[in-house]
């Protein structure tokens, strides 16, 4: 079960599970905890897990005027500071990838270490593989039954606030988020993106995400879609388990992540 913090931005539901360092996940746009599913139970075998769900998504309700990840950035922040009450371990998976990577950016004192799946840091006519998708997104569209049926049935605002809802994040998508490289490199958190082989975002934005982010590390998923952590959840688990548990990456032939002033001759074959 769940309960509500009010926080200054947004009354926002949440739930808790599992013991250990705090990790707070972040679910994608439109969906809810539901779509944690998966990953859950084995997260919570290791740390103390958070899940809130943002504005307008979910148990949460929508608050007046567009939505931006900015806003549901600043709700992270305020839902570290008093509910988490120390730094945590974020997991974004989506929209979610986008929140942890602005929470890392603006409140570096607040994360531990970051996984970013299936994120984002220009908007979707500019890193979706297919950007006319964004065109059949209406409220009543059927790509869109899966999220209108989970959202109708918790929405405190009520089912005919979807086509509302519905609306504010594809205009989100179509404008936002609007960072660079400069931006991404204020990341100072060790984070890993993570993307699947055939996802929403092209591999080439996620690499751009890669490179632009000091301390990160790159896992492509095979054989999956935006939706890895439902299509290959072992496998998901494991890398973001994997991720969170070492203090540093150390390689036997580093080039990215070689020490300043070292050459490739240094190292032997």
């Amino acid at each position: 079960m769940g309960e509500y913090a009010d926080l200054p931005g947004v009354r926002t539901w949440y739930e808790t599970e599992g013991a250990g360092d705090p990790l707070v996940l972040l679910h994608g746009g439109f969906c809810t905890n539901d779509t944690w599913g998966a990953q859950r139970a084995d997260l919570a075998a290791a740390h103390r897990v958070y899940l809130p769900e943002r504005r307008a998504h979910g148990h949460t309700a929508d608050v007046a005027g567009p939505l931006t990840y900015q806003d549901m950035a600043d709700d992270t922040v305020a839902f570290l500071e008093e509910v988490v009450g120390e730094p945590a371990h974020l997991v974004g998976w989506s929209d979610g990838g986008v929140v942890a990577l602005l929470v890392a950016m603006d409140r570096p004192d607040l994360v531990r270490r970051a996984v970013a799946i299936g994120a984002n840091f220009r908007p979707g006519t500019e890193c979706f593989v297919e950007p006319s998708m964004l065109d059949a997104m209406t409220p009543a569209a059927p790509g869109l039954a899966f999220f209108r049926e989970m959202y109708e049935p918790v929405s405190p605002d009520g089912a005919d606030h979807w086509p509302v809802v519905a609306a504010k994040v594809v205009d989100m998508w179509r404008t936002q988020p609007t960072l660079t490289a400069e931006d991404l490199s204020r990341v100072g958190a060790p984070t890993l993106v993570m993307v699947g082989d055939d996802d929403l975002m092209t591999l080439e934005h996620t690499t751009a995400l890669y490179r632009a982010i000091p301390d990160a590390e790159l896992a492509v998923v095979p054989g999956a879609s935006h939706l890895a952590p439902l299509e290959k959840p072992a496998l998901v688990n494991r890398l973001i388990l994997d991720h969170l548990a070492h203090e540093s990456v150390e390689t036997m032939m580093p080039i990215r992540r070689a020490e300043t002033g070292a050459a490739p001759e240094d190292t032997a074959i």
